[in-house]
């Protein structure tokens, strides 16, 4: 498989996401920062300068990003920054997806994750919807990460990277069910395909693919020992990672290589 290098010399590149025009937008999480790739010049511009702890970026209707931090946040194409959702005791929201009407999911994370003193304490994925109302959908997670919505509005998926989990959150029979994933590593971000298989990033490195069932019937190799989340625009994959195993001097990377199955469409922001 090969891998291109778009953007290099991050501290921890992260939540890549495809915008209307085309262009690729991510984050730097440590390092601060959200940024924008565009192919057409193969350019990286400043999107939402130093902001830090953007696990979680989603384009939103009216233009703009909606993203994560210590707050949830909309950041208009003038660079404007609304509110979205703040909630006491919330250390920061992680990573963030839609659904199809345009609601958003967060992760709540109630401790500092890399802070290796801190004490866990379990946090919540919320749903923030469209009508200005926000409420967790289900709680009892450590470590959330990646999320993504069914584009069939059955299902909500999570990973717990702590727990080596991935969470399976059914929207219609309000139900849940924790998949192990031990035997890959511990589960960061994730993408889902046309077949609405999850495509999920490993901590540990590489990828894997997973059916809606939870099967692993792939592993994807990637040039990182650290791989943070993913994304796709039709069969063109996008891999954000802490680090080039081959390159180290690249830092954190933004790769895109090609894949022989699509991405599921994925909504934009409305809240």
């Amino acid at each position: 498989m090969n891998w291109e290098v778009l953007a290099h010399g991050y501290r921890l590149a992260e939540a890549p996401t495809i915008d209307h025009d085309g262009s690729l937008v991510f984050s730097d999480v440590l390092g601060g920062g959200v940024y924008r790739w565009r192919a057409a010049d193969d350019d990286v511009a400043t999107v939402v300068p130093k902001r830090r702890g953007v696990g979680g970026i989603a384009r939103h209707a009216d233009g703009g990003i909606v993203c994560s931090g210590r707050d949830v946040v909309h950041v208009d194409e003038r660079g404007e920054t609304r509110m979205v959702l703040h909630v006491d005791g919330v250390a920061g929201w992680n990573d963030l997806c839609t659904d199809e009407a345009g609601n958003v999911y967060a992760g709540a994370l109630r401790f500092a994750v890399f802070d290796p003193e801190a004490e866990e304490v379990a946090g919540e994925l919320w749903r923030i919807a469209a009508a200005d109302e926000a409420a967790p959908l289900f709680d009892d997670v450590v470590h959330a990460n990646g999320v993504a919505c069914a584009p069939d509005g059955g299902a909500v998926y999570l990973s717990d990277t702590r727990r080596r989990r991935v969470i399976v959150y059914d929207r219609v029979q309000r139900t849940r069910r924790d998949i192990d994933v031990s035997e890959l590593g511990h589960p960061d971000g994730m993408a889902l395909d046309e077949h609405g298989a999850i495509w999920l990033a490993l901590v540990s490195g590489g990828l894997a693919r997973l059916t809606p069932e939870g099967r692993v019937d792939r592993r994807v190799e990637a040039p990182s020992s650290v791989t943070t989340s993913c994304c796709f625009d039709g069969r063109d994959f996008y891999v954000t990672t802490a680090n080039h195993s081959e390159r180290p001097e690249l830092g954190g990377c933004v790769l895109r290589t090609t894949v022989d199955v699509a991405g599921a469409p994925v909504a934009a922001a409305r809240v």
